[in-house]
């Protein structure tokens, strides 16, 4: 997701967004962990996604 995309949701589903790519993220571990994923580099992007959407719901909540 673009920042721009990210800034867009609201408080509720930015929440929501996170706690599905957190479970994405380790599923994909433990796929990973099991039989090595063809483009390992979709670890550290969903790492850094997931990084992005609690950076922004965090800069939300400093400025309320």
């Amino acid at each position: 997701m673009e920042i721009a995309e990210i800034q867009k949701l609201s408080d509720a589903d930015l929440k929501e967004t996170i706690q599905t790519e957190k479970a994405n993220y380790h599923q994909m571990l433990l796929n990973h962990a099991v039989a090595p994923l063809q483009n390992n580099s979709q670890i550290k992007a969903a790492r850094r996604n997931i990084a992005r959407l609690e950076t922004i719901l965090r800069q939300r909540e400093l400025n309320k």
